[in-house]
């Protein structure tokens, strides 16, 4: 498939970005500055800013799915979903945030009192931005939240999925290293089973 990609330079992005090029999709890898990236075959590299739909839009078209793996706290929702409608592009796959996982029913992470308050401002913005797709009837949208702690690490291909729920280990830990997450995110795409719908990755 031909993927979109925004937010290539991020950590959570370049691996995205290593697990299409693992099985042979075609991608736009896009970003304010995308200097940091190093060209690769299968990758076009693009700069804009993905807030504003005239600059990104243009750069959309064409693609079967746009990947968004932008920080919440510096970016538009609305902004987003009009560039991706505005290119005709059908799917959107965003990655998400652990903050709006329920941990007891109908009460979210985010809202505990033992939350970090350095996560807060990010969580929150992730919050408001699930809130928008939800309202969201026409773009295919996926969000697709890591669990607890999210960290890099192996490639094991072992992980299970949930929805709404934070997953927790038999360890009691609540945890998905980058890498695996990544195949977890194409997945998605390859065979998609949750369409305008959350869901969480996890050991």
């Amino acid at each position: 498939m031909e993927v979109a990609l925004i937010g290539v330079t991020g950590r959570v992005g370049s691996r995205l970005l290593a697990e299409l090029l693992r099985r042979s999709h075609q991608v736009t890898g896009i970003a304010r500055d995308i200097g940091k990236v190093t060209g690769r075959p299968g990758l076009v590299l693009e700069s804009a800013d993905a807030n504003q739909p005239d600059q990104l839009a243009p750069l959309l078209k064409g693609h079967d799915a746009v990947f968004s793996a932008l920080k919440f706290a510096t970016a538009d929702a609305a902004a987003l979903i009009a560039a991706v409608k505005r290119a005709a592009v059908a799917r959107l796959l965003v990655v998400g945030g652990a903050g709006t996982l329920e941990v007891a029913p109908g009460v979210q992470a985010l809202d505990t009192p033992g939350f970090p308050d350095a996560y807060k401002p990010e969580a929150t913005a992730g919050r408001a931005f699930l809130e928008v797709l939800r309202k969201e009837t026409q773009l295919d949208w996926t969000f697709v939240s890591p669990s607890a702690e999210f960290v890099p690490g192996e490639r094991t291909g072992k992980f299970r999925v949930g929805l709404d729920q934070m997953l927790v280990g038999q360890d009691g830990k609540s945890w998905i290293s980058m890498e695996d997450f990544a195949i977890a995110f194409v997945d998605e795409l390859e065979a998609p089973k949750h369409s305008r719908r959350r869901i969480t990755v996890g050991y």
